[in-house]
């Protein structure tokens, strides 16, 4: 679970973000904050992964407050949702690692939104030790990549998306003629689906030794995420 510390001086707005919190899978709240103070003192005695954090507040303010976490060099994410929709504000966020910025009032589907790229941002770092450049763009960074890539010569996409799916749906290891066979192509053509889709890091080979003759190449999948296959279709 991710763990949520919200600041809000507001009780009816902070109300609010406690229930949207509630509705969005994954999440757990550790406590709610009414001034920078004693957000500090709930972030020194409990472990806080995610802070939604107001902007204007009594004392110091979320700037100031997300200053200080920078400074002492707390290993927690913000999300601000602030009322304040001035440019300085948003560039400050920015430039101390505010990782999203929500501008009241906004809709529960926007924070929804923000708070499920979160999650999947969190889930992939956690569990994966490298990471694919196309992992990185859409996931991450969320950039847009090109709706259609090209396919290296000799490759269709209509068969590529059929070779993709019976791999998703293997369990296990397989050979370049298992899966020719189970698509229903050549051999010949199937190795250089194999290659291709070896490149893109979704699959891995070993070349497995039997007590004579040549070694047999077993694949298997690395990485299910389609759309880093998806956008050659």
């Amino acid at each position: 679970m991710i763990k949520v510390l919200i600041v809000e001086d507001d009780p009816m707005v902070a109300e609010f973000n406690k229930r949207y919190l509630a509705r969005t899978e994954g999440f757990e709240l550790v406590a709610v904050a009414g001034t920078g103070d004693e957000a500090l003192a709930v972030l020194a005695r409990e472990s806080v992964d995610l802070v939604l954090l107001d902007i204007f507040m009594p004392g110091k303010t979320g700037l100031e407050l997300l200053s200080d976490i920078r400074r002492a060099g707390a290993g927690v994410d913000v999300i601000l949702v602030t009322a304040a929709a001035d440019r300085g504000s948003i560039q400050k966020a920015l430039q101390y690692g505010a990782v999203d910025y929500l501008i009241k009032p906004f809709e529960f589907e926007r924070l929804n939104a923000s708070l499920t790229a979160y999650r999947d941002r969190v889930k992939l770092m956690r569990h994966s030790a490298v990471l694919s450049q196309a992992d990185l763009d859409r996931r991450i960074l969320h950039k847009d990549l090109p709706a259609h890539t090209e396919l290296p010569k000799g490759l269709d996409r209509n068969t590529l998306r059929r070779v993709w799916t019976r791999i998703a749906a293997t369990g296990a290891a397989f050979s370049t003629e298992d899966m020719a066979r189970a698509v229903g192509i050549s051999r010949v053509s199937m190795r250089k689906y194999l290659d291709f889709l070896t490149r893109q890091g979704v699959l891995d080979v070993d070349a497995v030794y039997g007590a004579i003759g040549r070694p047999v190449y077993k694949y298997r999948c690395v990485n299910a995420d389609e759309t880093i296959v998806a956008r050659y279709w």
